[in-house]
């Protein structure tokens, strides 16, 4: 049975040359708090990847703070905003990361914070009209919106969101886990206060990331207990994992044109496919449309039936990894609050969504049709 993987916009494999990085940065043990050489060794590798880092996303080594991943940074972000800034209000959509949205719902139900989700379409845009006429209201606001959606694919024009935050004094706050990487991003021009990275979406390990505060931002650390990361984050630096973080992006960004266009290759072949071979699938959100969407996530959706309602165990069985909604999710037997909140019309569904990686083919994408055609029992014109 081959073993095909389409579910990159929930963790990659490791980059071989981050493997070589990370081994490397294991000899380096010393505590990076000490004083010595041997610790000064583990401090210097912490610091050539912050500065390696600012480089590539155009901002000052000192705003990057390395962080256990995504879901800590927009943790962080989210709560210190409240904590250290006076927000008493949270603009966000529906359709966010739990990671934001679980924390913009615990400060509602337990800080008072005045909490607005925006509304979006059938297509899961936020209506950015409504926006712009709540920001006219004084007061203190963080939006939090998220750059690229992670199961639908869209793009936020973040420049626009960010503009009008600056323009009536919000806060903006950024998920950009999925295109830190995988989109140019310049945080001297762009209007944002933070965004966040984890490493594990861009061939990097899990377990580390970073957050971006912009330096006119003054917070405060989440984590007590030591003067780590210039006393914003305590505990002793994952040297292993920020050394895997700064090669996953130095990569990224080195090699961004050539796999961003292979990757939208096979992403454009899969639409085609599915228009051509299988009329009664659509799309969710923007994810087929290679202007606006990510080109790393194309999601699909199915007519619910007794053959669609077992697809991912299906696919998986012939060896296939896809999801049906964000994999951050796991252990619920709840559906995907994204696609949720786009189904307008209430109707049945169900949702696959693929996405790629500089490592896929389209063989393998080949594969994935075939092996759907037989669990739909469809017959295939090339087949």
């Amino acid at each position: 049975m081959k073993s095909v993987y389409f579910d990159s916009a929930a963790t990659t494999a490791i980059d071989p040359e981050v493997k070589e990085a990370m081994i490397a940065a294991m000899d380096s043990y010393g505590n990076p708090s000490s004083t010595h050489n041997i610790g000064r060794k583990s401090k210097i590798i912490i610091e050539r990847v912050r500065k390696g880092i600012a480089q590539q996303l155009n901002c000052q080594p000192g705003e990057i703070f390395f962080t256990s991943g995504g879901t800590e940074a927009d943790n962080m972000a989210i709560l210190c905003a409240v904590r250290d800034l006076g927000v008493t209000r949270i603009i966000s959509s529906p359709i966010e990361h739990h990671a934001v949205g679980h924390t913009a719902e615990f400060l509602r139900d337990h800080n008072n914070v005045e909490l607005i989700y925006l509304e979006v379409d059938e297509l899961g845009q936020p209506d950015l009209d409504q926006l712009e006429s709540l920001l006219k209201e004084d007061t203190p606001t963080l939006v939090s919106l998220m750059h690229a959606n992670n199961e639908l694919g869209n793009i936020l024009d973040i420049e626009r969101v960010g503009a009008m935050c600056r323009e009536n004094n919000a806060w903006f706050h950024s998920d950009t886990v999925q295109t830190v990487g995988h989109r140019p991003i310049d945080l001297e021009t762009l209007p944002v206060d933070f965004i966040t990275c984890a490493a594990h979406k861009i061939h990097g390990p899990k377990g580390a990331g970073f957050l971006y505060v912009r330096s006119s931002v003054k917070i405060h650390s989440m984590i007590m207990g030591g003067g780590q990361e210039r006393s914003m984050r305590a505990g002793t630096e994952n040297i292993i994992g920020i050394a895997g973080l700064g090669k996953a992006i130095e990569l990224a960004y080195k090699n961004l044109d050539h796999d961003r266009a292979y990757m939208l290759d096979l992403k454009k072949y899969a639409v085609e496919r599915v228009q051509k071979d299988f009329p009664f699938i659509s799309f969710n959100g923007l994810s087929a449309d290679p202007e606006k969407s990510l080109f790393t996530v194309l999601s699909l959706r199915l007519p619910k039936n007794d053959k669609t309602d077992l697809i991912l165990f299906s696919l998986d069985m012939k060896g296939i990894g896809v999801s049906g909604g964000s994999a951050c999710n796991s252990g619920s037997s709840k559906g995907s609050h994204v696609i949720e909140a786009i189904n307008k019309n209430n109707e049945s569904l169900v949702s696959l969504r693929l996405s790629f990686s500089k490592y896929n083919t389209k063989e393998e994408l080949d594969y994935f049709f075939e092996c759907l055609a037989q669990i739909l029992e469809m017959e295939l014109e090339n087949a």
